[in-house]
């Protein structure tokens, strides 16, 4: 309750006036302090962001931030800092923060004398002792600090599964893979990123499909020319989208498709005119279907460069497809030793063995198996020669499924089918040149 008279009423709201000042703070405490106070007023409506930030370098301060600066006559330096000055280090827990914004409060801890223990209150008082400042001797208006130092630059952290050279040696030649950041980087895109080889071989896994897909073919070829079929309806499947997986073009299904059509034309083209006229059936559907896919490229909108790539693509795979109908064209006996030979050779060639000494191996183990099997049939001693020739074949096709940083995919199609497909023709000729 106040003792003052009651006093009249105040006239009415004559309207907001935006450019009416605040009254002025009244002046009281120590010297110097109506700077202090004016400089509190300007930042009590201004937001102050005291956190750190991801700013790495120091900015002088703002003009609104030294516009309300006590009056330079003090012979003490200002703890405020002026323009061009960097910004003083935050100041530990429990200690007098001078970050720059005078209405920061004490920290922790009991004030002592000569501490400030106002807050943003322009009216707070000063509760230490009398003099020019607070902090120690030569401070002037806070405690004395020093310009941090440059923080040293970080070490660059070497990338996970770079080769980090030993001290005194020389780095590599090449530098480390720029995809190390990916964690399901393959094989390939490794080796292509350091620059390596871009042979890479199926290895096993692979080998042992193809030589399980030969034992199906010599099974079928010895039961009959329908059974044949079965297997060999699934190896120029897996041929005609292992090449355009091994050209970079996927899914590509309706070049897929096309390639596959042909091929099971031609199996029913060499059905129905005879094994006597395997030839015939064969070329004439694979010129049928260059045509065909002639046509349907020059029907398709991509620019040149994009047709002419498909057209190769689908006229190579629809190619090797209908060859693969050699299969059936060939006699059974010469079905049974080719297939097996190029089982042994293709798991020969997997082995953990120099380039040349696995070729070798590999050619050794496809004349003895063509021995092996021959023996059981009709060709006899003469399955060595088919033998080896079909696992010259299958080694070519290896080679060109192991070419330009395969994938597992590549691998598991073109890698498991083309060492087949590509015995086909040696077969085929070995077969009727020894059979007669």
């Amino acid at each position: 309750m106040s003792n003052q008279p009651y006093e009249p009423y105040e006239p009415p709201y004559e309207g907001y006036d935006p450019y009416q000042q605040p009254p002025a703070p009244q002046q009281s405490g120590w010297p110097g302090q109506q700077g202090y106070d004016e400089a509190q007023q300007s930042h009590q409506y201004t937001q102050q962001w005291e956190g750190q930030t991801w700013e790495t370098q120091t900015q002088p301060p703002a003009a609104a931030d030294t516009a309300y600066l006590p009056p330079q006559g003090y012979a003490e330096p200002s703890p405020y800092g002026t323009a061009g000055q960097p910004l003083p280090p935050e100041a530990p827990a429990g200690a007098w923060s001078d970050a720059g914004d005078p209405g920061e409060r004490w920290n922790g801890g009991a004030p002592s004398d000569g501490r400030w223990t106002g807050a943003a209150d322009p009216g707070a008082q000063w509760t230490g002792s009398d003099g020019p400042g607070y902090g120690s001797a030569g401070s002037g208006y806070g405690p004395a600090h020093q310009e941090p130092a440059a923080a040293a630059p970080a070490a660059p952290v070497p990338p996970v599964g770079a080769v980090v050279p030993a001290a005194g040696e020389d780095a590599p030649g090449y530098g480390p893979p720029t995809v190390t950041g990916n964690a399901r980087i393959t094989d390939a895109q490794r080796a292509r990123a350091e620059g390596r080889s871009p042979i890479i071989e199926p290895g096993m896994q692979p080998a042992a499909l193809t030589a399980l897909l030969g034992l199906l073919l010599a099974g079928g070829a010895a039961v009959g020319q329908y059974a044949l079929a079965v297997p060999l309806v699934l190896l120029q499947a897996v041929t005609a989208a292992g090449w355009f997986r091994l050209n970079g073009m996927w899914p590509a299904r309706q070049g897929i498709a096309l390639a596959f059509a042909g091929a099971l034309a031609a199996d029913a083209a060499l059905f129905a005119a005879g094994r006597e006229n395997a030839p015939a059936a064969i070329l004439g559907t694979l010129g049928v279907w260059v045509l065909l896919t002639l046509v349907l490229q020059l029907r398709s909108h991509a620019d040149p460069d994009t047709r002419m790539y498909g057209l190769m693509a689908t006229v190579v795979s629809a190619a090797l497809a209908i060859v693969a109908t050699g299969h059936l064209a060939a006699e059974p006996d010469a079905v049974t030793v080719g297939a097996a030979s190029v089982a042994v050779a293709v798991l020969a060639r997997a082995l953990p063995l120099p380039t040349a000494a696995s070729v070798v191996v590999a050619l050794l183990a496809a004349a003895g198996a063509g021995i092996a099997v021959g023996g059981l049939t009709d060709l006899g001693t003469g399955g060595a020669f088919l033998g080896l020739g079909a696992g010259v074949c299958a080694l070519i096709g290896h080679r060109v499924a192991s070419y330009d940083y395969p994938s597992r995919f590549v691998h598991m199609t073109a890698g498991v089918a083309l060492p087949l497909t590509a015995a086909a023709p040696a077969v085929y000729l070995l077969g009727r040149a020894l059979g007669q």
